[in-house]
């Protein structure tokens, strides 16, 4: 398999609406503040994908985004987060994305990095070998201590479901629309999930030989967090399955 490595994102100093950060920790002007208290989060938030995106809608929505890294200017993360993101033939899909988690992503007050890692030709996908790609050539490119693996199509509806890393594995699109905001079942683990880097190297990543979506838990060896149903609805846009990928019987 071939893989293209993408950083997303545009330098632009036009800023987000309404979403100028306040002053993390006691107010103090100084960029040495670190991000440890509530962030500026709007909290429900209403995802559209039923018109085109455009790439230069987007970077008319961001703040400064560098080669697809972006740090707070007025405080420091708590944790550096890499989001990981498995593509292929998903461009509009992906247009979307960018336009909301940008900046809900800033609004939690992170330091991030974008990895789009795209599977080259017509291949049966393989998820799971382009996130243990995408960790490795993240942690080529910055020292980030946190990952966050996400689906394409998925688009968080709340920015208090925060893309950060916890003391266990943390699953994050707990309450999907397709499944009328419930979870579908315990072991699932797909969509949007964190890891911190000790968390990954234990389960010495995922598995190669697991194509399309690895979904379970069960090879994690772990137990796992998850925010509560209301904060963790995600909207999925649409799409036709991969024909080259088997249906999960489960989703």
């Amino acid at each position: 398999l071939r893989f293209l490595v993408h950083l997303l994102g545009f330098v632009t100093s036009v800023p987000y609406p309404n979403s100028r950060l306040p002053l993390a920790g006691n107010g103090s002007s100084s960029t040495n503040n670190i991000s440890n208290s509530l962030p500026p989060t709007v909290g429900p938030l209403r995802v559209e994908v039923s018109d085109l995106m455009y790439l230069e809608q987007i970077r008319q929505e961001l703040l400064l985004v560098d080669r697809g890294h972006y740090k707070p200017p007025q405080c420091l993360s708590v944790q550096k987060v890499a989001v990981i993101i498995p593509y292929r033939h998903r461009e509009q899909h992906l247009k979307y994305w960018l336009y909301y988690l940008h900046p809900i992503l800033q609004r939690q007050q992170l330091e991030y990095g974008v990895y789009v890692i795209e599977q080259d030709g017509e291949d049966t996908f393989n998820r799971a070998k382009l996130l243990n790609v995408g960790y490795a050539e993240a942690l080529n490119d910055y020292n980030y201590d946190c990952f966050v693996f996400s689906d394409v199509d998925i688009i968080p509806m709340d920015d208090r479901n925060t893309y950060r890393c916890h003391d266990q594995p943390r699953h994050l699109a707990v309450a999907l629309d397709k499944f009328g905001f419930r979870l579908p079942y315990n072991q699932i683990f797909g969509g949007i999930s964190a890891m911190s880097k000790d968390q990954y190297l234990k389960i010495n990543g995922f598995p190669n030989n697991y194509w399309e979506t690895y979904t379970s838990t069960d090879p994690l060896g772990m137990s796992i967090s998850r925010p509560n149903v209301l904060i963790g609805k995600c909207k999925m846009i649409h799409h036709e399955r991969d024909k080259l990928n088997p249906p999960n019987p489960q989703r």
